[in-house]
């Protein structure tokens, strides 16, 4: 059987909503998104649609170079996963994109977490809920509390992870394009 690595991306942007957020939770990351590449040229997530506007936001396949996320701090984990479990979060992946326009942001969902008492709304999820739902439907982890509760934390505390990187996200970009140029040996012999 084959094993790959899928990634998880937990960010804080320092935007104004992740500010507020951060107040709450008192934690460094709070957005979470799932990527299936160490270059995370293929990170979703459920977050805002526009830059400008917070309050729109349903299912993204998000650009890691751009807007938000060019100041980002970041931790980067990863995980080992079967093909078969790969394959089916890639199933999940493709019957969200293909219905994407019914999908929206569970803000009220925050509020449950707030309060410990889950609320699950039909196509709505939070970032780390739907990271969280995928990892689950795949088999991969079977969380201890409601999906509906699930932080970007709860991502990080679990076991399965190893870390990557932790720091600015530009400098992980940047670290990962750096390309080696081998030793030419024939130099160093007579």
């Amino acid at each position: 059987m084959t094993e790959k690595q899928v990634y998880i991306l937990l960010t804080n942007t320092g935007s104004l909503l992740t500010k507020l957020i951060k107040l709450y939770t008192k934690k460094p990351y709070n957005h979470a998104s799932i990527a299936f590449d160490r270059q995370l040229s293929e990170v979703y997530s459920f977050g805002r649609k526009t830059i400008r506007n917070p309050f729109i936001g349903g299912f993204v396949k998000e650009d890691v170079k751009a807007g938000l996320f060019k100041q980002a701090d970041c931790a980067i984990y990863s995980m080992t996963v079967t093909e078969d479990q790969i394959q089916k979060i890639k199933h999940y992946l493709k019957a969200f994109e293909a219905q994407k326009k019914d999908y929206r942001y569970n803000f009220l969902g925050l509020f449950g977490v707030m309060f410990n008492k889950p609320i699950k709304r039909k196509n709505a999820f939070f970032c780390s809920q739907f990271v969280a739902y995928l990892l689950k439907e795949s088999n991969i982890i079977a969380f201890d509390k409601p999906l509906p509760l699930i932080t970007p934390h709860d991502l990080q505390r679990a076991p399965i992870f190893q870390v990557v990187y932790e720091g600015k996200l530009k400098n992980y970009h940047n670290e990962n394009e750096k390309v080696s140029v081998p030793l030419n040996f024939a130099f160093f012999t007579k």
